[in-house]
């Protein structure tokens, strides 16, 4: 994994088929993260000392030979199987036009794209939705506030098998959903897929604070993870917070994740809870004895919060949302029993989550062991009130463990795509016809453009 020093750092990619050349940036820029790829496929991150802004391509090959040689790089696989990219957001139009390009500007050659708008305060997303100019895309207003909400009404409005979720402060690698689709197709017991998570800035301290402490990226081999397999390296699977991937770079096959009910909309961004929801999602995807996949290929680049305010109010919230899915498992007959067999190594798990934001760096807001306790324990009180106003007013609160596995679409979700005027059917992705929910009829809005890329994290050398 590449060093993080405490300098502005710009953040770029190498493809090593490529011409080896200096690399010349802003001056004020002292080193560089690099991505190290072939043709493509990742084989690792790097960190090159700059000066004035300036490394020789000697100095890049001293510091990628590590890595070894790019004859070992297994290619990850490409599918060109149809893929729906979920974006649910709120009231952030800029972000999620930076996101909507790079989705549009991917080599895969069935991608479409549903954009839910959650409970917005004006037409500012709408209008970004249609900037971008693309029949690709789709626009979906969901009344109700909340990422598990909107990724919810995502899912009910695919019609493809398989369907990504990403959120709108990322931009996706141009190869990322075809990659998506190689793995499925590669692997037909895979349920659910997950890659890499990259800082696509590194200049602020807040940047570099918030890439040590969440630690997204989760390095670049293969893996892959089922209750009759578990990593020797988690002894708190199934219950390992993060070790499965975020919401942030999530692929389901739709079958499967409508069986398990879909992400519970107690959790998340836009509630009380504040996060939890991927980490509960996974867990419970897991336990229904699904396979999950992490697959390097599929990475995506992530901006991270610029300034300190943003940085103490996101780890507040995953501290929150941390609280809330620690909750759900201990008031769960399945999870608790489960769970408290792992009590002593979940300890030591929290332990090193925080020993890892203390040493992130000068930037990191400041949390003792208390504050972190209270945050917890906000986080379960949240949850449980949540849960209960949730279920009150009809929505998703999947349990731990489903009674039985279904491929029928469950209520909420069906509920979720009923509201438009004009509706069609929707099979339930595994090919037999049945229709399982409706979506909205969508207008079509022209041609995507494909952006320019950006200086922060342009291509060293060609591919």
């Amino acid at each position: 994994m590449a060093t993080n020093p405490d300098e502005p750092t710009w953040v770029g990619e190498l493809d090593r088929l490529g011409p080896a050349r200096d690399l010349v940036v802003d001056p004020r820029f002292g080193a560089a993260r690099l991505l190290i790829t072939v043709d493509g496929t990742p084989q690792g991150q790097v960190t090159v000392p700059l000066r004035n802004g300036r490394a020789s391509a000697a100095d890049i090959a001293d510091a990628v030979a590590p890595l070894g040689p790019l004859g070992r790089v297994e290619r990850a696989p490409v599918g060109t199987d149809p893929v729906t990219v979920v974006i649910a957001t709120r009231n952030r139009p800029e972000s999620l036009a930076r996101c909507l390009r790079a989705v549009l500007a991917s080599e895969h050659p069935a991608l479409s794209v549903v954009v839910v708008d959650n409970d917005p305060d004006d037409e500012r997303t709408e209008l970004a939705v249609a900037a971008a100019g693309s029949s690709r895309v789709r626009y979906v207003r969901e009344p109700r506030r909340g990422v598990s909400i909107g990724r919810n009404r995502g899912l009910a409005e695919a019609r493809t098998e398989i369907v990504a979720f990403t959120d709108d402060d990322t931009e996706v690698d141009r190869g990322w959903a075809g990659r998506i689709a190689g793995a499925f197709a590669a692997d037909p017991d895979l349920a659910c897929v997950s890659g890499p998570v990259l800082a696509a800035r590194l200049g602020s301290p807040e940047e570099r604070a918030a890439d040590v402490a969440l630690a997204w990226n989760k390095g670049f081999a293969p893996r892959r993870f089922s209750l009759d397999h578990p990593p020797a390296d988690s002894p708190v699977f199934p219950f390992a917070p993060g070790l499965f991937g975020i919401g942030a770079n999530l692929a389901v096959r739709a079958v499967a994740a409508r069986s398990v009910g879909g992400f519970d909309e107690a959790m998340g961004p836009g509630t009380p809870t504040h996060g939890g929801e991927d980490i509960e999602f996974l867990v419970r995807m897991v336990l229904a004895g699904h396979v999950l996949g992490y697959v390097p290929g599929a990475y995506l680049w992530h901006h991270h919060r610029p300034d300190h305010d943003a940085l103490a109010s996101q780890l507040e919230g995953y501290a929150v949302g941390l609280g809330s899915f620690l909750t759900k498992v201990a008031l769960s007959p399945q999870g608790r029993a489960a769970a408290l067999r792992r009590l002593p190594a979940a300890v030591a798990r929290l332990r090193h989550i925080s020993e890892r934001e203390a040493g992130a760096g000068a930037a990191m807001p400041e949390a003792g062991a208390l504050q972190r306790g209270a945050r917890l324990a906000r986080g379960g009180l949240a949850y449980v009130r949540r849960s209960r106003e949730v279920r009150r007013n009809g929505g998703a609160v999947p349990p731990m463990l489903m009674p039985r596995r279904s491929s029928t679409v469950p209520a909420h979700i069906r509920r979720a795509a009923r509201p438009a005027d004009e509706a069609a059917p929707v099979t339930d992705g595994d090919g037999d016809g049945r229709a399982q929910a409706t979506v909205p009829t969508v207008v079509a809005r022209g041609t995507a453009a494909v952006p320019t890329p950006r200086a922060e994290r342009a291509c060293v050398g060609a591919r």
